[in-house]
């Protein structure tokens, strides 16, 4: 049995972990994270590089188009939740519905076009400074 190494408070407060060499677990809730624009739509950061090192947790809503970019350093993984449109990978693109997972690597120019509700994981955490949009 795995041990818990730390917890949060119900109000999403970190607590910290007994073992020093470890992260505290982290729970938060969509329903208490402020919406911030972003080139694609609205995002809601919900673990952030704030919180760790490791990786970012957002949910994004896509209204429209969003500008084609790459990032050198981060991977990203988008899985829809709702609603539908295209991910264009390069010069390719792809339906993007419920259901769907994509991975993006670090160098790969992209843009999500429609209306669509995403989980976003970023690893290493989302870094603005990391977005390099494509001409």
């Amino acid at each position: 049995m795995m041990k818990a190494t730390g917890v949060t408070s119900p109000g999403g407060a970190r607590l910290d972990s007994n073992d020093a060499t470890s992260p505290a677990a982290l729970v938060r809730r969509l329903a208490e994270t402020a919406s911030t624009p972003c080139p694609c739509g609205e995002a809601f950061r919900i673990i952030t590089g704030a919180d760790n090192d490791i990786a970012s947790f957002h949910v994004v809503e896509i209204r429209g188009e969003a500008t084609k970019h790459y990032h050198k350093r981060q991977t990203e993984f988008y899985y829809c939740l709702e609603g539908k449109g295209v991910i264009e990978l390069g010069d390719a693109r792809y339906p993007f519905e419920p259901g769907t997972a994509i991975m993006i690597p670090p160098g790969t120019p992209h843009a999500a076009r429609g209306h669509f509700t995403i989980v976003n994981v970023v690893v290493p955490p989302f870094d603005p400074n990391d977005e390099y949009p494509v001409e």
